[in-house]
């Protein structure tokens, strides 16, 4: 019970701010901007599952689209950025999507782990296809993994997405579609015990 409340708390996008300032914080979003989503200048930018766009504070100069399910989120993301961000409170599919690969850099942080395999595989082959070639897909999610702590894993058990998994799990679901994605295991991105798995997934020539 308490966790079903703590999870509609995190529907408002104030209240979803305050907590990952508290267990997180600008520190943990630094490190994964600057260690694995690595933008520069000019990159267009698509973020699925982009909540309020928080991310979006540090990527700096870029052209930014953002797609999320949620209009207070959405909202949210257009009352603090304005013009700087395109933000839509729709599903992303390919229909409503450029037509020739034009992306550097596709986002999906936090979102594999809310979907089934199939809608996961379908994912992975929409950001191949909006990429160009030499572009990158990042993803984040937590996982379990041997020997993490037991509050790492009931936290996990307890996330707000039905389908945390296994880093070979996360590996066989990407190599679907991106033959050598590139894993790395975190434990240090909160404040809090936690094990995030980040996916880079590169778009081949």
């Amino acid at each position: 019970m308490l966790f079903e409340r703590i999870r509609r708390t995190l529907a408002n996008p104030a209240l979803y701010a305050a907590f990952a300032r508290l267990v997180g914080g600008p520190r943990s979003v630094e490190t994964l901007v600057r260690e694995h989503i690595r933008p520069q200048p000019g990159f267009k930018v698509l973020d699925i599952g982009c909540g309020p766009a928080e991310i979006l504070a540090h990527l700096g100069e870029v052209d930014y689209t953002g797609f999320d399910l949620s209009a207070e989120y959405i909202e949210a993301g257009r009352a603090r950025y304005g013009s700087r961000a395109r933000l839509f409170c729709q599903r992303v599919t390919r229909d409503v999507l450029p037509h020739e690969p034009c992306f550097d850099l596709v986002m999906a942080i936090g979102v594999l782990h809310h979907l089934t395999d199939g809608e996961a595989r379908d994912l992975f082959e929409l950001a191949r296809g909006v990429l160009k070639p030499g572009g990158r897909l990042v993803t984040l999610d937590g996982c379990y993994v041997e020997g993490q702590s037991r509050i790492a894993r009931f936290l996990l058990s307890r996330d707000r997405g039905e389908y945390v998994r296994t880093e070979e799990a996360y590996r066989q679901l990407a190599q679907g579609t991106f033959p050598d994605p590139r894993l790395r295991l975190r434990h240090d991105l909160l404040r809090i015990p936690f094990t995030h798995l980040v996916m880079e997934c590169e778009r081949r020539p």
